[in-house]
């Protein structure tokens, strides 16, 4: 837990910003998680704080959404309720839940309050999500002896997480993401699954451990069903050669089954199909090229590219990719003997597949690499290599190697030093917030949309959770400011989402994470017929009437008035 709190806090210098300055480190998706967080506390009740963000209107308007089913939102009123308790219990004894001072800053930034302590909401949001990941590495610990049926494989699989911690999470960077709620309940889950492949006997008490896990790892992440369907999908080989018992397997498949079960209402299942569509135009993307607006969107983001041909590269260096391939061999070459380490091979070829398609995925594959490395204590494997060399030399010499990198690793991100700064997204809050109606409708770039929404609690028409199909139709018009059509027709458009601010930023106009992955480049694909027309977003930014108003404007945000 330590680890990345001191990198969350090196990062950002997080404990000396103000409010203001905290949400704004939430970039896009995890801006809008937060909000949540922050209505239900903010509210009279936590009952009515729940309440209106089931009935959320602000959030795509006018329409009225369940936020909490839509964006998987459970963990925040989970941690919203704790945090109400928190307060309440340490107000009724006159306890002191953090302590504030005025910071300065350097001109022209005014003077700030900055509180610290569990008692500010920021603080503890994100002490929950580090404490549960924590706890995560006790569960690697676990999970790496009982598989390899020693306390050093335990060590081992732990070691190889902060030798690779930089493939392995992105929790001390973005701590908010489902991800960082979701991935700890799946590496319980498959402690339990583990204990269930190997004992002989059918205890009804693991069968329910592992449908709670289930439920636990499913609630965060819209993603977490297909994690489980690689699952079932490595499991039905060995059920298929007989290596499991069609009564475990059946009894596993029923556990899925259940979990999906509680899960399922229309408006859940409908968003399943939507996200399993899309999934399919990811992959298509991917592997036979197909593109269109909503695939570009996605495959230009760096998370969603392949796997950068670097990442086998640092596996290497800290020995993790040569122990792995080496315990994979001798489990195939030992295939009759011990199926249970068949289940966890295939189950690290399914992520490997994941991980190679969309470079975000490594967060599956490099723990469960950290967990198959324990296997190299494993005496059922190795048993004839240590009769000949002593045990502890063996493990301990690889260890040693290891860490030659691993250290360095560590050392390289314990050395990144920085301390949050963003004047023109402060400005263009401070705007908004005086110099607008409460209820002034704003659209925008989705990143920032989500800024707004929760620091200015104005209406939106477009945020960063894209999955939705709704969406992503509103995106594409909110986006059309960056394409080669006609104002008129993009103002028209937005009037008819009752747009009344749309905040264009200029680096959007020209930036590109890579070829064919800038706005402009995105909408010739979508739109070749409007190619030959001058970019709109160039003649916004020299004279954006009549149908457009430059009504604010600093080095990186103009706010235009919809006429």
């Amino acid at each position: 837990m330590y680890a990345p709190i001191t990198l969350f806090e090196n990062d950002r210098h997080f404990s000396h910003l103000s409010s203001l300055e905290r949400e704004m480190t939430f970039r896009t998706e995890m801006g809008l998680y937060y909000s949540y967080f922050k209505t239900i506390i903010e509210a009279p009740s936590f009952l009515k704080g729940l309440w209106m963000i089931m009935n959320d209107r602000l959030t795509e308007y006018p329409l009225v959404i369940n936020t909490v089913k839509r964006f998987h939102l459970y963990p925040e009123v989970i941690i919203a309720f704790w945090y109400r308790i928190f307060v309440g219990i340490m107000n009724l004894f006159g306890l002191e839940t953090k302590t504030c001072w005025n910071v300065t800053r350097v001109e022209p930034l005014n003077e700030v309050q900055s509180c610290e302590g569990l008692g500010d909401p920021a603080c503890f949001y994100v002490a929950v999500i580090f404490i549960l990941n924590g706890i995560m590495m006790g569960l690697f610990f676990i999970h790496g002896a009982y598989l390899s049926g020693t306390q050093l494989g335990g060590l081992i699989t732990v070691l190889c997480y902060f030798f690779n911690h930089g493939e392995a999470t992105r929790v001390m960077w973005t701590p908010p993401l489902r991800e960082s709620f979701s991935y700890p309940f799946l590496v319980l889950q498959m402690c339990i699954l583990t204990l269930i492949l190997r004992t002989s006997n059918n205890n009804r008490r693991h069968f329910i451990a592992l449908c709670l896990s289930n439920v636990a790892f499913m609630l965060p992440w819209q993603f977490a069903q297909f994690i489980l369907f690689t699952q079932i999908a490595s499991l039905f080989p060995m059920y298929v050669v007989g290596y499991i018992e069609p009564n475990k397997f059946q009894k596993i498949i029923y556990m899925n089954m259940v979990t999906f079960l509680i899960f399922i209402s229309c408006a859940w299942l409908c968003g399943t199909i939507i996200l399993k569509f899309l999934t399919s135009k990811i992959l298509a993307a991917r592997i036979l090229r197909y593109t269109d607006f909503d695939t570009l969107i996605y495959t230009c983001a760096p998370e969603f590219d392949f796997m950068e041909k670097a990442t086998p590269l640092r596996y290497t260096k800290t020995l993790l990719l040569p122990v792995v391939m080496m315990i994979t061999y001798f489990i195939f070459k030992k295939v009759f003997k011990i199926f249970i380490l068949i289940f966890h091979t295939l189950q690290l070829l399914a992520f490997t597949v994941l991980a190679i398609l969309i470079m975000r995925l490594k967060l599956f594959l490099t723990p469960h690499m950290c967990v198959m490395a324990s296997l190299i204590c494993s005496r059922r494997l190795f048993g004839w290599l240590f009769c000949r060399v002593r045990f502890e030399n063996v493990i301990f010499g690889i260890l040693a190697v290891m860490s030659i990198q691993g250290c360095t690793n560590l050392h390289n991100q314990w050395s990144i030093i920085g301390e949050f700064n963003n004047l023109p997204q402060e400005e263009l809050i401070q705007w908004i917030k005086y110099n607008t109606r409460p209820d002034a409708v704003f659209a925008g770039a989705m990143p920032t949309m989500a800024s707004v929404k929760l620091s200015t609690l104005h209406p939106i028409v477009n945020h960063p959770h894209y999955e939705d199909a709704d969406l992503r139709a509103r995106t594409k018009i909110v986006y059309s400011t960056y394409s080669r059509k006609s104002a008129k027709e993009v103002r028209d458009k937005l009037l008819e989402l009752h747009v009344n601010y749309y905040v264009l930023e200029e680096a959007w106009c020209v930036v590109r994470t890579k070829p064919g992955c800038s706005m402009l480049e995105i909408w010739d694909v979508e739109d070749p017929s409007n190619t030959a027309n001058p970019p709109l977003c160039s003649i916004l930014l020299k004279d954006a009437r009549p149908y457009f108003t430059t009504v604010f404007q600093n080095s990186m945000y103009r706010v235009l008035k919809v006429n």
